[in-house]
C-alpha cells in the first residue's frame, strides 16, 4: 500500500520532548522518501481543530483497503505528543462518529498507553513499528458515560479516582514535572508527589456495578478502571490487563490505616500488590461507579477536576496502526 502520513505534533508534550522527537521523525521521512504532512498544535484543543479538518480525507480502514490503495494513497494520521494528545484525537473521533485508525509516537511524560500495548517508547524503533504495518491492530479501549456532568467520551488507558487521580493533578500543576521531563525523567514526578498524596488522600465511598452484582466499599483509597496494566508513568497497577480482550479490569484499593497503605505500596514496588488482602480486582464488559463524595479523577493522565461521579464503562475498539513486537513471530 501507498501512504500519504499526517503527522499530528504536540511540541508541547513531555515539556517540550515531543518537538525534538519529531524532529527525528521528519528527518527519517525526509530520509526514506515517505509522502508526509506535518501539523503542529500551538494551544490546548489544536488537536481536536486539527482531526476536524482532516476528517473527510483520512482513510477508514477494512479488509479491502489493502487492494484499494495499490495505486491511491492510504491517509494515516500519526500523533506526536502524549497520551493526553492521542486522548483528544481518538475522543475527537469519537465526538464525530468517524471510525479511523491511528498511529502514534509516544513522547509524553508517562507514555503508559505504548508500555501497554508494546509499541516502542523509543521514536525510531516506534516509526520503524509503523511503517512496517500492514494493517492497523484492533486495542480494546473503553466508552464512558458521566451522568453528573453529562459528558460521554473515549478512554486509552485508564479513569482513575482517589490516589492516582490526586497524583496526577498534583503533578500536572507542578514545575518539577517541566524540570524532570527535561531529563527524560518525566516518570519519577509521579512518584515525587505520590508521598504528598498518600498523606492528602483520604478514604471515600463508592458504589460499584458489576457482573450483577452491587458492591460497596466505605475507605475507598484508590480506585482504578483500566483497559492496560500500567499508570502513573510504568506503575503496573493491574498487570493481569490486556488491551487485546474484550474487558475492563477495575482495582479497588481500601485503606484501614495508614501502615496498611505502607505496606501495600512496598507491595506495589516488589510487583506483589496484588496479595495484599485490601486489594480488589475484578473484570467485566460494563462497570458502573459512584462517587458521592468530591474527589479528584484523571482520564488517560489528564486532570477532571474534583467532583462527584457517577460513570458507566463500556467496551470498543479503536485501531492502532503498529506491528506488536511482543507477538511478531
Amino acid at each position: 500500500m501507498n501512504f500519504h502520513y499526517h503527522i499530528l505534533i504536540n511540541p508541547a508534550a513531555g515539556s517540550g520532548n515531543a518537538a525534538k522527537t519529531a524532529e527525528k521523525i521528519i528527518h527519517l521521512l525526509d530520509d526514506g522518501d515517505y509522502t508526509y504532512t506535518p501539523y503542529y498544535t500551538e494551544r490546548p484543543g489544536d488537536e481536536r481543530e486539527i482531526v476536524n479538518r482532516l476528517s473527510d480525507l483520512l482513510s477508514p480502514w477494512s479488509e479491502f483497503c489493502e487492494k484499494d490503495h495499490v495505486d491511491n494513497s492510504f491517509h494515516l494520521l500519526v500523533v506526536i505528543g502524549g497520551d493526553g494528545t492521542l486522548h483528544q484525537v481518538v475522543n475527537q473521533f469519537f465526538a464525530l462518529d468517524l471510525q479511523l485508525p491511528v498511529s502514534y509516537i509516544p513522547a509524553g511524560s508517562g507514555n503508559d498507553f505504548a508500555r501497554g500495548i508494546g509499541l516502542s517508547r523509543d521514536p525510531e524503533k516506534a516509526f520503524e513499528q509503523i511503517t512496517s504495518a500492514i494493517q492497523p491492530q484492533p486495542i480494546n479501549v473503553f466508552h464512558y458515560d458521566e451522568k453528573i456532568s453529562e459528558e460521554q467520551g473515549i478512554i486509552l488507558n485508564n479513569v482513575g479516582i482517589g490516589l492516582d487521580a490526586l497524583i496526577v493533578a498534583t503533578t500536572n500543576a507542578s514545575n518539577s514535572k517541566k524540570v524532570l521531563n527535561k531529563y527524560r525523567l518525566g516518570s519519577a514526578s509521579y512518584a515525587l508527589y505520590l508521598v504528598k498524596a498518600i498523606f492528602t488522600q483520604k478514604t471515600f465511598p463508592i458504589l460499584v456495578e458489576l457482573n450483577g452484582q452491587t458492591l460497596n466499599f466505605e475507605r475507598t483509597f484508590l480506585c482504578t478502571t483500566t483497559n492496560i496494566p500500567y499508570f502513573g508513568g510504568g506503575i503496573a497497577i493491574a498487570p493481569m490487563a490486556e488491551p487485546k480482550k474484550e474487558a475492563i479490569d477495575l482495582v479497588v484499593v481500601e485503606k484501614p490505616n495508614m501502615l496498611a497503605i505502607l505496606r501495600f505500596l512496598l507491595q506495589l514496588v516488589r510487583k506483589k500488590h496484588t496479595q495484599n488482602k485490601h486489594y480488589r480486582h475484578f473484570t467485566s464488559s460494563k462497570i458502573r461507579i459512584v462517587s458521592v463524595v468530591p474527589q479528584y479523577g484523571q482520564a488517560d493522565g489528564e486532570n477532571m477536576g474534583e467532583r462527584s461521579f457517577d460513570m458507566n464503562f463500556s467496551t470498543a475498539t479503536q485501531y492502532i496502526w503498529y506491528v506488536d513486537k511482543r507477538t511478531e513471530k
